[in-house]
């Protein structure tokens, strides 16, 4: 049937994920002075692989093809860390493990309960709490305070808001949420108003990069939903307005522009991040140094926000291209499921998260490769991280949840026929 979300060639793929990952980790293991250990990382990576793919298939758990361009991520992603020290790579194992459970966690929940479009309020409440525990407990991280330490184990709520946020302005763009609050504010600008506290709550930590990925999630969901446009041109100004004044006063962000504009002139000290990673992209070439023969280790920070310039110098721009591509089918295959989502709630949250994932890699690819200011986002399912790894596989779990519920509709409508 034309428009379906699978089709019977989703095996294909996955036989050539496995050959990619015993190449990779072979060749990683004679790079490693013949390491077993990066052989049991890469059995490991096969193993969830294997487990979470046979689940979602044999359980009809909607889009098949999403779940292997993210795990060719994650496998690239876990080669690299295994590269740069492989201590990180162990411990992305561990991440991804409880990164799916939580990915079948959030698909049952979400296919279950049917009233996600009642709770908007909940989702603001949820997400004020986790900013007022973050700006009283949390960490001080690079400049920003987005860390929150429970014993040894820390994790960032701002990457939990983002789906609260998500989902709080999908009650509006539904028409699920058409009361106005107080009697008197309409939910047009009881959202533009939460949106606003959220970011007020960032400015705060100094999170730049979530500023800029929350604040875009807004606009392009009002862009698509909301029929005034002068609500959007309003806000395009206000963050114009916005962005000019931080320019102006704020010595963090002056920081990043003129990193931005020229790390030459400070190479050694302030330059020396975006420099390292130009030059280990254009070490690279185009088919890259070959694992093991680059040096990633000079760059800061290189196993999270700058993974992809690690990935340019070992695999080549074209495995820096394959990686952007692998992006573009995850972001396609999520938007085709957006808009064949049959409830409007699911329409609009399935429409707010692929916008996030879109935005996150675009942000964090054009900052290490000087397209645009550098801010700290991980690039998801590819760079080290607990939270990130989590969060995007509960938000994957969601985007199957929803994709299932189409599915099995459409199973049910040809079967009635």
């Amino acid at each position: 049937m034309k428009g379906r979300l699978t089709s019977v060639n989703y095996r294909k793929p996955a036989y050539l994920l496995v050959l990619l990952d015993i190449l990779g980790f072979t060749l990683l293991f004679t790079a490693k002075e013949y390491n077993l250990n990066v052989l049991y990382t890469g059995a490991a990576v096969l193993v969830l692989f294997l487990i979470m793919y046979t689940v979602l298939v044999a359980g009809r758990m909607g889009d098949k093809f999403i779940m292997l361009m993210v795990f060719m991520l994650i496998s690239i992603g876990v080669l690299l860390l295994c590269r740069i020290d492989l201590s990180y790579g162990f411990r992305q194992i561990i991440w991804i493990l409880a990164g799916g459970a939580v990915f079948f966690i959030a698909y049952v929940v979400y296919y279950n309960v049917k009233i996600w479009n009642s709770f908007w309020y909940l989702y603001f409440i949820a997400g004020t709490v986790l900013f007022v525990i973050t700006l009283v407990f949390g960490d001080t991280v690079n400049g920003s305070r987005n860390w929150v330490s429970v014993k040894s184990l820390s994790f960032q709520p701002s990457e939990i808001i983002k789906i609260l946020f998500i989902m709080c302005l999908a009650c509006y763009c539904s028409g699920s949420w058409s009361k106005p609050v107080f009697g008197k504010v309409s939910p047009k600008w009881a959202s533009l108003i939460i949106t606003y506290i959220f970011v007020g709550f960032l400015v705060l930590q100094r999170d730049w990069g979530t500023i800029l990925v929350m604040f875009s999630i807004y606009l392009l969901m009002i862009y698509v939903y909301e029929p005034d446009k002068k609500l959007l041109l309003m806000n395009i100004g206000v963050l114009a307005v916005i962005g000019f004044l931080g320019y102006k006063f704020l010595y963090h962000i002056q920081v990043r522009i003129a990193n931005w504009l020229d790390p030459w002139s400070d190479i050694s000290n302030r330059g020396y991040q975006i420099a390292q990673s130009l030059f280990a992209i254009a070490s690279g070439g185009y088919f890259g140094r070959g694992l093991g023969n680059g040096s990633p280790y000079y760059i800061p920070e290189v196993h999270s926000d700058f993974i992809f310039a690690a990935v340019c110098e070992e695999m080549g721009v074209f495995g820096g291209v394959a990686v952007i591509m692998l992006f573009f089918l995850i972001a396609y295959r999520c938007f085709k499921i957006s808009i064949m989502a049959s409830d409007p709630f699911d329409k609009a949250v399935s429409f707010g998260v692929t916008v996030m994932f879109a935005l996150q890699t675009f942000i964090i690819i054009g900052g290490v490769t000087k397209m645009i200011p550098l801010t700290g986002i991980t690039l998801p399912f590819v760079s080290y991280g607990g939270t990130s790894i989590v969060v995007s596989f509960a938000s994957l779990g969601i985007i199957q949840a929803i994709s299932a519920k189409t599915e099995r509709k459409e199973a049910a409508d040809n079967e009635y026929q």
